[in-house]
């Protein structure tokens, strides 16, 4: 990771890396949404990889505040519950393969099954920025029932997952998915991943959303209203 000297750095190393992936998904949220607001929303989060990347934070700077030896930072969850209008085991199924999540996460590049429970990850970095890879192990398994994971030490991308399908009272099958990602480290941080956290809230609602098309409808409709991807 690119570092400016020890007395330029104001951010924290836990910090430096939730800044850095945090910045990245937001400026792929950003660059998805085709608008002025989605293009403010990418420069966002283009400032926030050049804080991760550098350790600096002028805004830091300004008022006098260093994170550098800051405390664990905390996690941050983003809960969503959506009905599939198909069987508990075909949904089950279909997010137990693991190479599928791609396909309705959009920040997602690839995802590969090295078997064990274990698998790797990688998500897009925004413009010229590289790829952002982590390896994640499963943690609990219930056949059509759960499906949990979480990173393991050293990812770049902390984070962690837990999905539940049931029957709905109606028909179909009820996805609950709870997604929890490391928040900047410090007051400040958390003060910071507390303003960011309705975005990425909303990026998991509209994963969750494209799953139950996908599920439902064998496609994705895309930002236009056009179908785009096929279930396989």
């Amino acid at each position: 990771m690119v570092s400016l000297s020890s007395s330029h750095r104001n951010v924290g190393d836990a910090e430096r890396v939730a800044s850095t992936v945090g910045g990245a998904l937001l400026a792929l949220y950003g660059l998805s949404r085709r608008s002025p607001v989605g293009l403010a929303l990418a420069g966002l989060g283009g400032v926030l990889v050049y804080r991760g990347a550098t350790g600096h934070c002028p805004a830091f700077a300004a008022l006098g505040v260093s994170t550098a030896d800051g405390a664990t930072p905390a996690p941050v969850q983003v809960v969503e519950a959506v009905t599939v209008a198909v069987p508990r085991e075909r949904a089950y199924a279909f997010w137990r393969r693991l190479e599928n999540l791609p396909r309705f996460m959009h920040h997602l590049e690839r995802v590969r099954d090295l078997g064990d429970g274990r698998s790797h990850w990688v998500a897009t970095g925004p413009g010229p920025l590289p790829d952002i890879e982590w390896l994640a192990e499963i943690t609990e398994e219930r056949e059509n029932e759960v499906l949990a994971w979480r990173s393991l030490l050293g990812a770049d991308m902390v984070n962690a997952g837990h999905v539940r399908f049931a029957d709905a009272p109606g028909g179909g099958t009820e996805v609950r998915v709870r997604i929890a990602y490391q928040a900047p480290g410090g007051a400040v941080g958390a003060s910071v991943a507390k303003r960011l956290d309705p975005l990425f809230g909303r990026m998991v609602k509209e994963d969750i959303r494209r799953f139950k098309h996908l599920l439902e409808a064998g496609e994705i409709p895309t930002v236009d209203g056009q179908p785009s991807g096929r279930e396989k």
